[in-house]
């Protein structure tokens, strides 16, 4: 589907929001993902598709990727960085399972590394805009405090979440160090009717699988979303 860029917004020295107008309706469910392609010149390996998770909630008039940029970069991130409002993208169809369960009953632990917030913006977005409440607890994983995106979004929830930092300035008084099973389950302490969904760099959503099921976590427990060519900043 055709889209056009409609602006970008800054969200942290790196992370940026990218917002499209597309030709028809995108329909989508919270938590979704999209392919974007951006073709340009002189395209490096890693090619001129990417998938990104839809950051905003659907029924806008505009959808959203939201994205980090950093050395070292690609030739896509660059053209992507580089977009004036008007240009034409191609965007596929939102696919994906990283949805809220039908029962609204059920309890949730959202676990999110680094820029692996976007799906849960997309989500809590989504239920404030419906003014509908679930049982939430969220724990966010960031590498220092400058990282910190969207709590606005939580705080109009009334989601409180455990920020975790990696490398924290000497005036964080909060959690340190790196996500791990004992800390999600110590922290969290998830009903065993609790669905957990996990959602960052591939390495961290992997590791945090298996250290969940070793943990005693049933498969139909878990519910993953991978970030691929993203580093493992956030979890042991």
């Amino acid at each position: 589907m055709r889209a056009t860029f409609d602006h970008a917004e800054q969200e942290t020295e790196h992370i940026w929001t990218f917002w499209f107008q597309t030709e028809k309706p995108l329909e989508y469910s919270a938590g979704q993902y999209t392919e974007l392609y951006l073709p340009h010149d002189n395209a490096d390996d890693r090619g001129e598709k990417r998938w990104f998770t839809l950051s905003s909630a659907p029924g806008g008039e505009l959808v959203s990727i939201t994205t980090k940029h950093s050395e070292p970069s690609s030739t896509f991130k660059d053209t992507l960085f580089a977009l004036q409002p008007g240009a034409t993208v191609d965007l596929a169809e939102a696919m994906g399972d990283f949805v809220l369960p039908k029962d609204t009953s059920r309890p949730l632990v959202f676990v999110a590394g680094g820029i692996g917030l976007t799906p849960f913006h997309s989500i809590v977005s989504w239920l404030n805009d419906q003014g509908e409440k679930r049982n939430i607890k969220f724990l966010y994983s960031v590498r220092n405090e400058s990282e910190i995106i969207f709590q606005d979004t939580f705080d109009a929830a009334e989601i409180v979440p455990t920020i975790v930092i990696s490398e924290p300035s000497n005036t964080w008084a909060g959690q340190t160090g790196r996500l791990s099973a004992g800390m999600i389950l110590g922290l969290e302490k998830p009903a065993d009717e609790a669905l957990i969904y996990v959602s960052g760099p591939e390495p961290m959503t992997e590791a945090l699988e298996t250290q969940l099921k070793a943990a005693g976590l049933r498969e139909d427990q878990l519910v993953l979303d991978f970030f691929p060519n993203y580093t493992n900043d956030y979890a042991s």
